[in-house]
């Protein structure tokens, strides 16, 4: 396929959505009085400059996909999964995998695979502000183009034979607490391979490692610096990620992040946690995707077991009532966090799955469709640390779980 001709937006200051205020560009002048000029702001002119100079790290073709996929689970057909951490590894990228075969094989749909990246954040994780370090800008850059090779390279070839997956997922099934059950699970999904191969498949199924990346908008000045116009048909696309999502916080219509979000084509995501309402979310739906194009908003759950049964039916239902082709994913690590003795965070996979559970519940008695999850995944075999992520056993557990779930809804 060929690509999108890109180009810069020609004037960032004057079209909506490509920039927020106070963030700089290439072309700002410095301004005499401003906190560490000339010196860091000459620095971050320069690091945006170079920026904007570089290759996109995703192309508008693979935004426009993903929103096609989205669109396919917005009308139910689907699934999504978005995994990561600070930066997805190998490890990382396999469990997804993995999970996404029990997932696809429990629910009888395709699994729509994003991998959660530190866009704007940079690798470190920490937050760009709108003065950001010239420095992390171009490590930020750099982190993320190695992450969408490793994806790329996924894709590509090595781990993607769903025999190799089988037989992880049966290792996986032999030392878990509830061994006999995945056990199950597995025997009838080594029984599908079977089938494919006996028909003439190869082991490998179309799209089985179709991975997209997605993180958090912020509306600096790494974004703006990766904003292309795709001249086909003259709309600008975040070239830094393919799925941008909006995180909680104040969000007026005035909103910076809001209004980058507005002016860009690729799909979309809202977080929507427990003091959301139904008006803010239509308001968001009014203001992001006022012409109901399907697979363009998913809202991302984040109300805690102890909510999100309460809280999330009068959503759903006046949203559904909209008519808006809108996405649910139930994003439940930050409604399952504590504190361990030691001081260190904890992930209580009761409430995580207490709240994946609630979500379903709802979903199931309105009559709409659990779009997917969203869970935060680390590499390591054993439980974390500090801001702890779920280990390959962990995500694999919950994956079985959400498949009984999902089988049943």
């Amino acid at each position: 396929m060929a690509r999108a001709v890109l180009a810069l937006p020609p004037d960032r200051r004057a079209r909506p959505g490509h920039r927020a205020p106070g963030v700089m560009t290439a072309t700002d002048p410095i301004e005499p009085g401003a906190p560490g000029a000339p010196g860091a702001a000459l620095a971050l002119r320069r690091a945006v400059a170079d920026l904007e100079g570089r290759p996109p790290l995703v192309f508008p073709d693979e935004c426009d996909r993903l929103r096609d996929r989205l669109a396919a689970v917005a009308r139910g057909e689907a699934f999504t999964l978005l995994g990561g951490g600070r930066a997805p590894t190998g490890e990382v990228l396999t469990t997804l995998l993995r999970m996404a075969v029990v997932l696809s094989y429990a629910g009888s749909v395709p699994v729509v695979k994003v991998a959660g990246t530190a866009g704007a954040e940079g690798p470190n994780g920490l937050p760009d502000s709108y003065a950001p370090d010239a420095e992390r800008l171009r490590r930020t850059y750099h982190a993320s183009a190695a992450a969408l090779n490793l994806l790329r390279g996924l894709t590509a070839g090595l781990h993607t034979d769903l025999r190799r997956t089988h037989r992880a997922l049966e290792d996986f099934a032999a030392r878990s607490p509830a061994r006999v059950r995945h056990r199950r699970l597995t025997r009838d999904i080594g029984a599908a391979i079977r089938f494919m191969e006996a028909a003439g498949a190869t082991g490998d199924a179309p799209g089985t490692a179709e991975f997209f990346a997605g993180h958090a908008a912020h509306p600096t000045a790494y974004e703006s610096a990766l904003t292309r116009v795709d001249e086909r048909g003259g709309r600008a696309y975040a070239l830094s990620g393919h799925l941008l999502w909006i995180g909680e916080g104040p969000r007026g219509p005035d909103d910076a992040r809001v209004e980058f979000a507005a002016g860009i084509g690729n799909p979309l995501g809202v977080v929507l946690g427990p003091a959301a309402t139904a008006d803010e979310a239509l308001a968001m739906i009014d203001r992001l995707d006022p012409e109901h194009v399907p697979g363009r908003l998913t809202f991302l759950i984040r109300m805690g077991a102890a909510a999100v049964r309460d809280r999330l039916p009068e959503l759903v239902a006046k949203v559904a009532a909209s008519g808006a082709p809108v996405g649910w994913v139930c994003d439940p690590m930050h409604g399952g966090t504590g504190g361990a003795p030691s001081g260190a965070g904890t992930r209580r996979l009761a409430d995580v799955l207490d709240e994946v559970g609630g979500f379903f519940e709802v979903h199931r008695a309105l009559g709409t469709h659990p779009g997917g999850v969203r869970l935060e995944l680390s590499g390591a075999p054993g439980p974390n640390a500090g801001d702890p992520l779920l280990s390959p056993d962990q995500a694999l557990e919950l994956a079985f779980a959400i498949a009984e779930l999902y089988g049943g809804r």
